[in-house]
């Protein structure tokens, strides 16, 4: 048998448009092998010549759905540069990012490099184009590693920005390469798109820059006389990204005009549309729209534009995006829930498959679907405690009532297994308790790349059952329930783990000898 084969048992299985609760997903060299009713198959107890017996994790009271698909993110921005003068190893922030990303649920990153002429706001090293060229040849690198050498999917989303004149040759050359995946074309001349209003403008800039009013005017009459590239010229680099049979993305859309001219040169995709009224119409051009998770967060747009809450709510927009704060993604899709009454599956959707397709991977990863890659997510509402509670409180309190009661260790390990609907009860009656989702399983084609265990929570919790038995005879006395669901007297609580994937890099031809600390778990 494979490492990357098992049973994910019994969870609320999300697929595109429903979910189905209590069901088995069959996963089989990394590809889903089935999606079936619990115990409708036999593969854990029958093993098969080739297959052997599956190993098996227990996802009851978890939802099972398709890992992550950021379309847009500047996270990795951060990690290199954690300080504005400061530029990390390219190579270890990658990496680091990588573990990072596929602790919120994301499997597949497109890195958003932008592509500037000038910087206004304020200047960062990691956006020189040196740095920005490296990282793409690193993030193009990371591919031959996939599924081996680091944990979730690397593509590259290329930000070009219309000032870019002198980089067009480099950016041509890029679009030819292969090493592109997503290009967006952006204008963040003051005056339209994000910075229609030059009051915002204005204010915008003062944040990042000590600057007077004076100073203000004059970098807008020189941000709106600079050279752009010219139409033959975002013409050419569309035609050659069609050609590679790369997605096309406009950016902050402002006018029907605008969202004709990008339509004409075959995008696909509408970034932070401004308006409602603009999202709606690049839907109705068959457009993808993408809006902010932050923006949902948050309930508003940092920028004053539009409300993805409300353009989601109207159907306006179906995709989000991490943007800059990769945690919002998972976040959103309750927020969603819970504050629209959008439906779950609907809200995976726009963080799913939805993505996909506007990236052009769907027939890979993006659902739960027989046949593709076996990307899956186990997610989790966590106890959070009372709402409002203070740093330092007992945040999982009405779990340890519920769950363990008064019992001590050795009458929990007694008991045996803990049951998760009396862990969701205890959580449900106590007053101002709150839930937050959390990934507590992650597969990438397969291979178990993350697991986190939290104290007092069913030891099932997407243990694989081995691991449950073992963890059961080192209790006191404990034994372990029907299907190895988990031994109460043993508390453990984790971390990331990494499941045997140290994130060493040999083999790589861009990062050949390199290698990393990792912690590939903690108990």
């Amino acid at each position: 048998m494979n490492a990357n084969s098992c049973i994910i048992r019994g969870g609320s299985v999300v697929c595109a448009d429903r979910v189905l609760p209590d069901h088995d997903v069959v996963i089989v060299d990394g590809r889903i092998a089935a999606i079936e009713p619990v115990g409708a198959h036999d593969f854990d107890v029958q093993p098969d010549a080739a297959l052997g017996a599956l190993p098996v994790v227990d996802a009851r009271g978890a939802y099972v759905t398709p890992g992550l698909i950021d379309v847009h993110s500047d996270y990795v921005e951060n990690v290199a540069s954690p300080r504005p003068s400061v530029v990390m190893d390219l190579n270890t922030s990658l990496y680091k990012a990588d573990r990072e990303l596929v602790s919120h649920g994301i499997t597949t990153i497109f890195h958003s490099l932008s592509v500037y002429g000038a910087h206004v706001f304020d200047h960062k090293p990691i956006r020189d184009f040196g740095n920005v060229s490296a990282l793409i040849d690193r993030v193009a690198a990371m591919r031959g590693g996939e599924e081996r050498d680091h944990l979730i999917r690397h593509r590259l989303h290329m930000r070009v920005e219309l000032d870019s004149v002198d980089l067009y040759d480099d950016i041509e050359r890029y679009l030819h390469s292969g090493k592109v995946d997503l290009v967006s074309f952006m204008d963040h001349t003051p005056g339209q798109g994000q910075y229609r209003d030059l009051l915002l403008f204005g204010e915008t800039l003062k944040g990042y820059r000590d600057v007077t009013d004076e100073e203000v005017r004059e970098i807008i009459q020189q941000q709106q006389e600079s050279e752009k590239l010219s139409y033959a010229q975002i013409a050419k680099l569309a035609d050659i990204a069609r050609g590679r049979g790369i997605s096309i993305a406009s950016h902050d859309d402002d006018s029907a005009e605008k969202l004709a001219f990008m339509d004409g040169l075959q995008a696909t995709i509408s970034e932070f549309p401004i308006s409602l009224d603009i999202a709606r119409e690049a839907r109705a051009r068959g457009m993808h729209t993408v809006a902010g998770a932050p923006n949902v967060m948050l309930g508003h747009s940092h920028s004053g534009n539009l409300s993805a809450r409300e353009a989601v709510t109207a159907g306006a927009i179906d995709v989000l995006c991490s943007d800059y704060y990769p945690a919002a993604l998972l976040d959103a899709v309750f927020a969603l829930r819970d504050a629209c009454g959008l439906d779950i599956a609907q809200a995976f959707a726009l963080v799913t498959i939805n993505p996909a397709k506007a990236a052009g991977i769907a027939d890979e990863v993006g659902s739960l679907a027989v046949g593709k890659r076996a990307d899956v997510l186990l997610v989790r509402e966590i106890s959070c405690g009372a709402a409002g509670a203070t740093a330092g409180a007992d945040v999982v309190g009405a779990v340890r009532s519920g769950a363990r009661g008064a019992a001590d260790g050795a009458h929990a390990g007694a008991r045996g297994a803990v049951d998760a609907d009396a862990c969701a009860g205890a959580a449900a009656d106590a007053q101002g308790a709150r839930t937050m989702p959390t990934v507590t399983r992650a597969f990438v084609g397969g291979h178990s790349v993350f697991r986190s265990h939290y104290p007092d929570q069913p030891l099932g919790y997407g243990r694989d059952a081995d691991e449950a038995r073992a963890l059961g005879a080192a209790g006191a006395g404990g034994t372990v329930g029907a299907g190895g669901t988990g031994v109460a007297g043993v508390g453990v609580a984790g971390a990331g783990a990494a499941s045997g994937m140290d994130v060493a890099l040999a083999g790589n031809a861009a990062v050949a000898s390199a290698s990393f600390p990792s912690v590939a778990e903690v108990r």
